[in-house]
C-alpha cells in the first residue's frame, strides 16, 4: 500500500529543517528574486490500480543527464546538465569561455513497489516511469483450537 507521495522541493516544509539558516534564506523567496529560484520540473503521478505511472517533463536533457533511483521507498529523479561556451580569436586564444552547470531533483515516497519490474523510458523530453505494485501476499489462515478441539 502506498502511504502517500511527498514531493521534496525547496519550498516544502517537510523537505527542510526549520532552523535559523533556513529562515534567513527565506529572504530569497521574495518576489524580486523570482528569476533566481532553483528550477524544478513537473511530475504527474497516476495510480493505475496495479502500478504507479509517473511522467516527468525534462525538455532539453539527454538520457545520460538523468538519474533514476528507488531506495528505502523513495523514488528520486535527478538531473545534471553541463554547458560550455568557448569563443576563441584567430590565434586560438580564448576571448570568452563560460561554463555552467545545473541540477534538479525530485523525490517521492512510494511503498509496496516490485523493484525488479520497474521500467523507465525517455523520449522527446518526457520521462515515463512504470512502477508495478508488489503482489499482496495472501495470509494463510490458522485454526485456533479451543480446549484441544478444532
Amino acid at each position: 500500500m502506498m502511504f502517500g507521495l511527498v514531493p521534496f522541493v525547496s519550498g516544502n516544509d517537510l523537505a527542510r529543517e526549520d532552523n535559523v539558516f533556513d529562515r534567513l534564506m527565506n529572504v530569497f523567496d521574495e518576489p524580486f528574486m523570482q528569476g533566481f529560484h532553483t528550477p524544478e520540473f513537473k511530475v504527474d503521478v497516476k495510480d493505475s490500480g496495479d502500478s504507479y505511472d509517473l511522467t516527468a517533463e525534462l525538455p532539453g536533457l539527454k538520457k545520460e543527464d538523468i538519474s533514476l533511483t528507488y531506495n528505502n521507498n523513495y523514488l528520486t529523479i535527478a538531473t545534471k546538465q553541463e554547458q560550455s561556451n568557448d569563443e576563441k580569436d584567430a590565434q586560438g586564444n580564448y576571448v570568452r569561455r563560460e561554463r555552467s552547470q545545473s541540477s534538479m531533483s525530485r523525490s517521492f515516497y512510494i511503498d509496496n513497489i516490485d523493484e525488479e519490474k520497474c521500467t523507465a523510458d525517455y523520449k522527446d523530453g518526457v520521462l515515463s516511469v512504470h512502477l508495478p505494485k508488489a503482489a499482496v501476499k495472501a495470509e494463510a489462515g490458522h485454526t485456533i483450537t479451543i480446549n484441544g478441539v478444532a
